[in-house]
């Protein structure tokens, strides 16, 4: 069986550190969005910075913690399935290994190998470690490197909160006179930041996700502000 060239293996290594890396941007760029929305909400009912603070801290904590908790619990399950379907398959190598055998044939079959060359192989991956082969060539799984939801949380977690401190700093630090227009500019440049790292790191066009990302946040800042004047000024 023909080994990995090295760009082979390099890009199979890299791609889960790409994967965690365009997790905590769009992680980050959910915390700017939301806690920007949030606190130019309430500076369109108040410029008493000790509102805004706390509005603000309370944003960045609820949705931090949302973030890891959604993430533990969906990468908990995907954990459960992979370690659910490994079961499955060790238990079917051991109670009819010719079938799997067999299987895993075809398989290497469908991907351009002659049958041949293709049973050769099986065979000796069987060998080396019949789970393992069968794990990533049928399941798509490596059975070394299982997701893992405690990561996965604690990076949402980070991710969202780097996020969230930007808007939160913009709003509070300033003068009155100036929060909106620096948590608004502030904002909309870590957007096109965040817009344009998602692009690169997802391989797709720059410009689209970016005018997205702008535009999107923009409207989020501008409803909330909107909704935020207008019960400010109701009193309420």
């Amino acid at each position: 069986m023909t080994e990995p060239t090295h760009d082979e293996a390099h890009a199979g290594a890299l791609a889960p550190r790409l994967n965690w890396l365009r997790a905590a941007v769009l992680g980050a760029n959910d915390g700017i969005v939301s806690t920007a929305g949030l606190v130019v909400g309430v500076a369109g009912a108040t410029d008493d910075r000790a509102t805004l603070l706390t509005a603000g801290l309370a944003g960045l904590l609820a949705g931090s913690m949302s973030m890891a908790a959604g993430e533990y619990v969906s990468v908990s399950t995907q954990r459960d399935s992979e370690k659910a379907a490994l079961a499955m398959e060790r238990r079917e190598l051991r109670e009819q290994p010719e079938a799997e055998l067999e299987e895993l044939t075809e398989l290497l079959e469908e991907r351009g190998l002659s049958r041949e060359v293709a049973r050769e192989a099986a065979e000796q991956l069987t060998e080396r470690d019949a789970l393992k082969a069968h794990a990533r060539v049928e399941l798509g799984i490596d059975p070394d490197q299982l997701t893992n939801p405690w990561n996965a949380a604690w990076a949402s977690f980070c991710a969202f909160t780097v996020g969230a401190l930007l808007p939160l700093l913009a709003i509070v630090l300033p003068p009155a006179a100036w929060r909106l227009p620096v948590t608004v500019g502030s904002v909309l440049a870590a957007l096109v930041v965040t817009g344009w790292g998602s692009a690169r790191l997802g391989e797709a066009e720059v410009r689209p996700a970016v005018v997205r990302n702008v535009v999107g946040g923009a409207l989020a800042m501008a409803v909330t502000y909107g909704a935020g004047a207008l019960l400010g000024a109701a009193g309420v």
